[in-house]
């Protein structure tokens, strides 16, 4: 995985504070994330805080921090190790107006080489005596991509995602949420570190030259997740997602999870996720010849992968006695060890230009573990 689909995922599995009717209680959540796999580790803290002002309006920050080493495969075969540093911060305001919550989010995320700002907005509605809840969502994001290597280079990428869900209530015991977003991407949407490879005019060679990516993209995911409470105090839920693109890019994601309450006090949860894709049309581990065609790219989150994820996790309510203006408080524990597979991406590291035919080196796999600890705390 790229460090910034690595970021991604460390933000999604952050506590989320959702929108209801009625606004949530006032929080604090710090958390220590790592990340360690493929040859990259990132790792830092995370201070997420909530506050209401009164009973209609809620404003929340946080504040999130990746520190960076990256040797993976796309490194040592094309470039030095490195280590970096990102910061992120965001602030976001919610307002409720009878059934309906507004938000507004901003968000900054700064490293030596890229620079994002970031603008949503969306609304949850409660309709049919709150059975039904409707979202709705549109994000604006530029990006700036720089190059350390070359002061003059800065390029720009504008994103949109528009979103929109469903949360039904089927029975007593029985929640379904049905989403559908788009997303779109105009600009520089490539790496300027990476490079492909085709085929040299000698035996076993190959030759190097610079990625060549299409300056758009939209794509397009739709998800159901559906989630059963057992008379046990146990909840089980299952996840299904399609996404595809004008990349010709199609992934299935499927989850289930499962959590069990034990005595007062302990919660335990186990989940496992499957994902798969097909590779980008423009994607190839060896092209036959320069200028094969007009765009021409080797970056692995591109090929045809399959990805097993099997996670655990548990929580303990602490006991806030001791501060009479803590309502509740908990400690959390997540772990999640990724295997991913490659069906078309080749491990290089140990094949350099003449020691192989070109085309025939093994297949890239990537192990990661991936853990999460943090406090919360409810005032």
């Amino acid at each position: 995985m790229t460090v910034r689909a690595l970021r991604l995922l460390l933000i999604l599995l952050l506590p989320i504070v959702g929108s209801a009717a009625v606004l949530e209680e006032d929080r604090a959540d710090v958390m220590y994330h790592s990340y360690d796999g493929g040859g990259v580790t990132v790792q830092g803290p995370s201070v997420l805080v909530r506050k209401k002002f009164g009973e209609r309006f809620a404003a929340s920050a946080n504040y999130y921090v990746d520190a960076i080493s990256s040797a993976s495969i796309d490194v040592v075969t094309t470039a030095s190790p490195y280590s970096e540093r990102r910061e992120q911060k965001s602030v976001g305001a919610e307002y409720l107006q009878g059934k309906t919550v507004y938000t507004l989010n901003y968000t900054n995320s700064e490293e030596n080489d890229y620079q994002a700002n970031t603008v949503s907005a969306g609304l949850s509605q409660d309709l049919f005596g709150d059975l039904t809840t409707v979202t709705l969502g549109f994000s604006r994001g530029w990006d700036v991509v720089e190059n350390v290597t070359d002061p003059e280079f800065r390029r720009n990428i504008d994103r949109r995602n528009y979103r929109v869900g469903v949360t039904q209530v089927l029975t007593r015991n029985m929640l379904l949420a049905l989403n559908f977003e788009t997303i779109t991407e105009q600009g520089y949407l490539q790496n300027p570190y990476r490079s492909m490879r085709y085929a040299g005019p000698e035996a076993n060679s190959y030759t190097r030259a610079p990625e060549i990516f299409p300056g758009t993209r939209t794509g397009n995911a739709g998800s159901g997740r559906l989630k059963v409470y057992l008379p046990w105090r146990a909840a089980a839920e299952g996840m299904y997602r399609f996404y595809t693109d004008t990349w010709d890019i199609r992934a299935h994601t499927a989850e289930i999870a499962y959590t069990q309450p034990v005595g007062n006090r302990w919660t335990f949860t186990g989940s496992y996720r499957f994902y798969t894709q097909n590779s980008a049309a423009f994607y190839s581990d060896l092209f036959p010849r320069a200028d094969y065609q007009n765009f021409m790219a080797r970056d692995k989150e591109n090929a045809s992968y399959t990805g097993n994820t099997i996670g655990v996790g548990a929580s303990y309510a602490l006991p806030v006695g001791w501060a009479a203006w803590l309502k509740r408080g908990e400690l959390n524990l997540r772990f999640n060890h990724m295997m991913i597979d490659y069906d078309d991406f080749r491990d290089l590291r140990n094949y350099p230009p003449g020691a192989a035919e070109p085309g025939t080196e093994p297949l890239y796999s990537l192990n990661a573990n991936i853990l999460q600890v943090f406090v919360s705390f409810w005032f």
